[in-house]
């Protein structure tokens, strides 16, 4: 009995220390992790909460619409939050490419009535997330999960952005939905007072109202190994120099996922067999196949061997339009119905050919025949559009479009600002996401879900794993374990569900 007496005590002294730091957590509430400040960005070495205080020197970015000087660079620790007005501007007598007219086209709806807060939350049904961003730092708070890493890479766009920009962004809020299909239909808001729900996307079409934006692709596509713009737009234009225009293949080249849309099913009707040849050589993208072979046939600098290259749309717009502009090829273009944020400053049979969508194989002949007779005109097509990608679809003139394109919805805000108090307890570093090798690394994703949330959670997550390890020793030595793994189990679950609500809300 003497050796079971302190056994005792310190077991019931241990539950009831265990009780008091479960009740503790059951306080904190899940809406203090609900959004997080965008005060840090990616660090090339390693994740870490340390703070910089040293104040870092600025790195120089171009911050009008003009001609970016080419150097590698590598985000800081800690970027400013106020424009320096001793820097030097660039040159003012360059202007933007001729997209960028379309931004006062996408506002229109709005520009007599201005944007109200009730107008921003009939939005909020068909959004992914919401973007505040008030003194220069962004916060954001999250509805719905995004198919695969559209919605991080977005943001991590948006974070570079406050670099490029730092202090110039205004107070703003929107709502962005990462979807395919535009989702605001114009003929649901007719007339002077309709009020139509602002939301910003990567495509639009005539019939919707969607803000079109630079979609999470500029940035790379961790699930398909594509590598971001900038690096990429500079190694096609590398594998563009390996085979001359005159020396391609005298085809039309496809290679993608059918099975996405009717429309693409119908191209494969116009593939080579005994007993047609349309002039085309279309080939079926299995991405599950290409990610165990580690995308040796995928990559995209070294598909620009043939002398036309066919764009169609899938499920809607499609990224691969930029990768294949780029390529010096001849685009053949089938008439589309949405559009993205550049492709409306670009103009048929000078940076494309366009195919008709109700007879694509006799549309697509023909225009491989006129390009074979025609081959320095055909040529001259597929230059223009790569000179398009190089120089007025660089990410300097990317940035520069969601400057302005957001510079000008804030002007249209008509109701003021404010950070929701429990927004102001995730006031820490959030670093978004690592690549390695081009891929997310899954493990750094895990270990900045950590990071993310505040200090304090995080120590008190700690707590309950370790203080559940330390429980489940004294349960077994009183033979009480079953009991004691299964209200461990409940805690834990519902710890991490609170936890992971940032990334889950309902």
């Amino acid at each position: 009995m003497k050796s079971w007496r302190p056994l005792k005590k310190i077991t019931a002294a241990t539950i009831i220390f265990l009780l008091l730091i479960f009740f503790v957590a059951a306080l904190v509430p899940a809406g203090w992790i609900n959004a997080f400040i965008f005060s840090d960005a990616y660090s090339k070495k390693s994740i870490t909460t340390t703070t910089n205080t040293t104040t870092p020197k600025r790195p120089e970015f171009p911050l009008q619409c003009t001609e970016g000087i080419n150097v590698t660079q590598a985000c800081p620790r800690t970027y400013p939050t106020t424009h320096d007005p001793t820097n030097p501007s660039c040159p003012s007598n360059l202007t933007c490419p001729s997209y960028f007219r379309w931004i006062h086209e996408d506002l229109l709806p709005w520009k007599e009535t201005g944007i109200t807060r009730d107008m921003i939350e009939k939005a909020r049904r068909t959004t992914h997330f919401r973007l505040l961003i008030v003194d220069g730092k962004a916060y954001i708070e999250k509805y719905r999960q995004s198919f695969q890493t559209r919605d991080m890479f977005t943001l991590w766009g948006i974070l570079q952005l406050l670099r490029v920009y730092p202090g110039r962004l205004p107070d703003l809020e929107l709502m962005f939905n990462c979807g395919d299909r535009p989702v605001i239909p114009s003929k649901d808001f007719q007339g002077p007072n309709a009020g139509p729900p602002p939301l910003f996307r990567y495509c639009s079409d005539e019939r919707s109202l969607d803000i079109v934006f630079p979609d999470w692709s500029f940035w790379g596509w961790a699930e398909i190994n594509i590598k971001p713009w900038r690096s990429l737009l500079q190694s096609i234009k590398e594998g563009n120099k390996r085979t001359k225009w005159e020396d391609r293949v005298p085809y039309a080249y496809w290679k993608g996922n059918p099975n996405v849309a009717p429309t693409r099913m119908d191209l494969l009707k116009c593939n080579v067999s005994d007993k047609n040849d349309w002039n085309t050589r279309l080939y079926i993208q299995n991405w599950e196949q290409e990610s165990k072979q580690g995308y040796k046939d995928s990559n995209l600098e070294n598909q620009c061997k043939h002398r036309y290259k066919i764009y169609i749309e899938g499920l809607a717009w499609s990224v691969s339009e930029k990768y294949i502009m780029a390529c010096d090829s001849m685009t053949l273009y089938v008439r589309p119905r949405y559009h993205d944020f550049f492709i409306r400053g670009m103009e048929p049979l000078q940076h494309f050919w366009p195919i008709r969508d109700n007879s694509k194989c006799t549309s697509l002949k023909f225009a491989v025949e006129w390009g074979n007779n025609h081959k320095g005109k055909a040529k001259a097509i597929g230059e223009a559009a790569s000179n398009f990608m190089q120089e007025d679809l660089k990410m300097d003139y990317v940035y520069d479009y969601m400057f302005h394109v957001l510079n000008e919805y804030a002007k249209l805000l008509k109701f003021k600002l404010y950070l929701p108090m429990q927004w102001n307890y995730a006031q820490k570093q959030w670093h978004a996401l690592q690549l390695v090798n081009g891929r997310s690394s899954w493990w750094s994703l895990w270990w900045s879900l950590q990071v993310m949330s505040s200090h304090a959670l995080f120590l008190l997550h700690m707590i309950l794993w370790l203080s559940a390890i330390f429980l489940r020793e004294r349960l077994t030595q009183l033979g009480k374990w079953k009991l004691g793994k299964m209200s461990i189990g409940k805690v834990l679950i519902k710890s991490n569900r609170s936890f992971f609500h940032v990334f889950h809300r309902p």
